[in-house]
């Protein structure tokens, strides 16, 4: 039975974000909001995590997981950035947009695209997960909360816990979310593909 949190959008409670964190230090999956829609988010070594948003959402091996980051510096870390995609991406950050980009050695085999060797990465601008992530102090290995043949991802947080209850073992709830996936730009070859159109204002990667 998941743990629900009921948060401030704006200024969420130090203590339920401390709690939410043990849960995930602990090895937990939580949903929670982003500044595009709900997310599942574990720590990225967390290799049950992994398999168990696979299960949640069907998907398969091929999927582009994202590693959620604070900062640059974190980011840095998780991926190869050349210095015209550096500026390119910290332009539009933070912001509802993914980015794919070649895996350093620190990003777990198992996130990756089995052949691209890539990983998708991005930097919200959400007060809920800058706050989890300030606590947490690394990134989050995150996914959209898109069930199976839906064609939005859940925006309420009760709903949330009344259908997952059993599969994830916390909910954050700060309010109604948005229902539109991040902007995914795949910068694997070294130039801007839009991936998927969401949230963030494509115009500038066109």
């Amino acid at each position: 039975m998941a743990r629900f949190f009921d948060v401030h959008p704006v200024d969420p409670q130090p203590r339920a974000i401390g709690q939410a964190v043990q849960i995930l230090r602990d090895g937990g999956l939580i949903a929670y909001p982003t500044d595009s829609c709900y997310a599942l988010g574990a720590v990225m070594g967390n290799r049950e995590a992994l398999d168990r948003i696979r299960q949640i959402r069907h998907l398969d091996d091929k999927h582009h997981f994202t590693l959620v980051c604070r900062e640059f510096a974190q980011l840095g870390q998780l991926v190869d950035m050349p210095n015209d995609v550096f500026r390119a991406i910290k332009a539009v950050t933070p912001g509802p947009y993914t980015f794919i980009l070649p895996a350093t050695r620190e990003v777990p085999k198992r996130m990756l695209h089995p052949k691209k060797k890539t990983v998708g990465v991005r930097i919200p601008d959400h007060a809920v997960v800058r706050a989890l992530l300030a606590e947490l102090r690394e990134p989050l290995l995150s996914s959209t909360l898109l069930l199976p043949d839906e064609e939005e991802p859940l925006t309420d947080g009760w709903e949330i816990k009344e259908r997952l209850d059993h599969a994830v073992d916390a909910v954050i709830d700060a309010g109604e979310c948005g229902s539109e996936p991040t902007t995914v730009i795949d910068f694997s070859s070294g130039v801007a593909e839009i991936a998927r159109y969401g949230a963030g204002d494509p115009s500038r990667f066109e």
